[in-house]
């Protein structure tokens, strides 16, 4: 029975979630997380590893995720479907950990495979297993449920190297994201049930203060994490408690959240990528209605805790989880997140499972919420996971979805216009970014890339006026000022354009765009030898940059280092083999040097990847004919 759940867990779980191999990356955090962070697209090097233990970047210090990374793109490069195989193949294995785990505590099968087809099939979880960048909450739960499995062997059978296991495993976890802080406190209420380690039928004193001196190292290991993630997250920028709004409102927000977590729980419908903090403007009686609701359940569950000890441990499970990111800590401009339900929701479903499997007596109607609840899940978690297959499909949903036009909302509009520029479609994403600035005039990222657009349809002036808009908002927004420069050297600005991509530079040392544009407007300007410094100081910080391979060979092919110029081009065909550009330049290096063979290879292929590309066909016509001429001198020769 135990390998019939497993396998129905893995089959239901794979059926529900299969579409997501085939999403891409987003334009929310997965490009600072994965694609544009040189420290992971470098893989898995010695370097990589000291960077991700002795560094803190995006706000956080999380070295074990990091090191995930380096390893999917060890593996995958930059291929989307491998990184999101992997979120998925978390999602799975902590599903059977967590069906594991309960039965091994309870021995109910079919209690705790139900819990864990809950958690593994729930629509609010999409957002943890379809984000490539949430690969921090996967990897964190699977060292949750890891540090569970060890803690239940020390207490079967204690023993220093046990209890050293579960040390270990917490550590893991803490070092892939800092909610496991909340942990050592799961453990007092799975000491109590389902383990009955308090006392049978009342707490004993000396019990109690046994079971928190045995988790005193767990205790220390928590605080300490604590206090790093509050620093790194101050030092970063990400804490807002005292800006965002004030502690009154913070707290009404966690009490209104606390309720709008369970009821998209029952009701899974309006799920966003964004929620927007309310700030001030929460109503009172929203607040008011949340804590008593709160107070209520409370108090119903501790009055019960003897004859249903399920129903408190659950409920304290649901309450305790989501301290950390309920917002008395305001971190980001969210009111709330569905991947925050990633490890609370785990309580309700025990306290709900438990429940109704005692309050259904009648064996052959308990399997009525299977075959109502299971189908329902898959058909909503496949609907909802559709959204996310790319950015612009994403914000479009989450805009649709969300009435709430508060300030932070802006991010939505705005990472809705950066999705629909991508997929060139500027008109549109111009009218995303207005809407954007509507809300929020002083949203530096949305007068930035409206300027970006507007750039693209050749409204040059226009563009100017917002990357200053962008600047005066943000004097240190390095994007801005090479996004200026660009626009300046495309109206012959040549000299100013040359002072606003140093200016980016000096904000933003390790700018590889700002380097490589920098190097070509150098060379634009006769400045060949300066040229190619700044476009090696690129290729230095990011060594896949495959138009700077492709620039510095074109330089190096002009000065005679032909040998140079085709090492260069090599590498950018190494990093993308579908790059026709490159293929072309080294066609013509190679017939240069009367290599004429691989030449032809080489416009073919170019061809081959861009049937227009008229400079490639007429490279391979002139090459024929000069092979047709060698041959032909040849013949002549051997007849003399």
């Amino acid at each position: 029975m135990r390998i019939a759940v497993c396998l129905f867990l893995v089959a239901i779980t794979f059926l529900s979630y299969w579409q997501v191999v085939d999403h891409g990356f987003l334009n929310f955090d997965d490009a600072r997380y994965v694609t544009e962070n040189t420290h992971i697209t470098k893989g898995l090097t010695r370097e990589g590893m000291i960077w991700a233990f002795t560094h803190s970047y995006a706000s956080n210090w999380h070295p074990v995720t990091w090191l995930s990374h380096m390893f999917d793109f060890e593996f995958y490069g930059l291929e989307p479907s491998g990184h999101h195989l992997t979120n998925l193949l978390f999602h799975i294995t902590n599903a059977l950990l967590l069906f594991g785990i309960l039965l091994k505590m309870t021995g109910a099968v079919w209690r705790s495979g139900l819990v864990a087809i809950l958690f593994a099939l729930h629509p609010l979880n999409i957002e943890s297993v379809a984000w490539i960048a949430e690969r921090k909450n996967v990897l964190s739960t699977f060292f949750w449920f890891l540090t569970l499995w060890a803690y239940f062997a020390f207490v079967e059978k204690k023993s220093i190297g046990k209890y050293l296991l579960v040390v270990f495993f917490l550590a893991l976890g803490l070092m892939s994201k800092p909610m496991l802080v909340t942990l050592p406190f799961v453990l007092l209420l799975l000491d109590f049930w389902p383990l009955k380690r308090w006392g049978d039928t009342a707490i004993h004193k000396e019990t109690f203060a046994r079971l928190i001196l045995e988790k005193i190292p767990l205790f220390i290991l928590v605080a300490m994490a604590s206090v790093t993630t509050y620093m790194v997250q101050k030092g970063g920028g990400a804490v807002r408690s005292t800006e965002f709004s004030s502690l009154y409102f913070r707290i009404a927000n966690a009490l209104v959240s606390y309720l709008e977590y369970l009821e998209k729980l029952v009701w899974p419908q309006g799920l966003s990528i964004f929620y927007p903090h309310p700030g001030n403007a929460l109503p009172f009686w929203k607040a008011l209605v949340g804590l008593v609701v709160l107070v209520g359940v409370t108090i119903w569950a501790v009055r019960r805790i003897w004859q249903a000890p399920y129903l408190a441990v659950g409920w304290f499970w649901y309450l305790g989880t989501l301290v950390p990111v309920i917002g008395i800590v305001q971190v980001g401009e969210q009111a709330m997140a569905d991947r925050y339900m990633y490890i609370p929701m785990v309580g309700i479903f025990i306290a709900i499972v438990w429940g109704l499997s005692e309050s259904i007596k009648i064996n052959k109607y308990k399997l009525l919420p299977i075959l109502v609840v299971i189908p329902l899940l898959t058909a909503l978690t496949w609907a909802q996971l559709s959204h996310w297959k790319s950015s612009a499909s994403l914000f479009k949903h989450a805009i649709s979805v969300t009435e709430n036009k508060s300030p932070s909302f802006v991010i939505a509009y705005n990472n809705f216009g950066h999705a629909l520029a991508s997929e060139h479609r500027y008109e549109e994403a111009v009218e995303q970014f207005q809407q954007a600035i509507k809300i929020n005039p002083y949203y530096s990222k949305a007068h930035n890339n409206l300027g970006y657009s507007l750039s693209e349809l050749k409204r040059f002036d226009e563009a100017m006026e917002h990357y200053q808009h962008a600047i005066n908002i943000e004097t240190n927004y390095a994007e801005a000022y090479n996004n200026l420069a660009n626009t300046l050297g495309q109206t012959g600005k040549l000299k100013e354009s040359v002072a606003y991509y140093n200016e980016a530079i000096r904000f933003k040392g390790d700018y590889a765009e700002a380097y490589f544009n920098l190097g070509v407007l150098l060379n634009r300007l006769g400045k060949t030898e300066e040229a190619i410094i700044k476009l090696e100081k690129a290729l230095e910080i990011k060594p896949g940059f495959i138009s700077a391979h492709n620039h510095i060979g074109s330089l190096l092919g002009q000065r005679g280092d032909f040998a140079g110029a085709i090492a260069h081009y090599r590498q950018a065909i190494n990093f993308d083999p579908e790059f026709a550009k490159a293929h072309n330049n080294l066609g013509s290096t190679l017939a240069q040097q009367g290599k004429f063979a691989e030449a032809l290879a080489h416009f073919e292929r170019a061809i081959n990847i861009d049937p227009d590309y008229i400079d490639a066909q007429k490279n391979l016509r002139l090459a024929r004919s000069l092979v047709g001429k060698k041959v032909d001198a040849q013949i002549t020769q051997e007849i003399r």
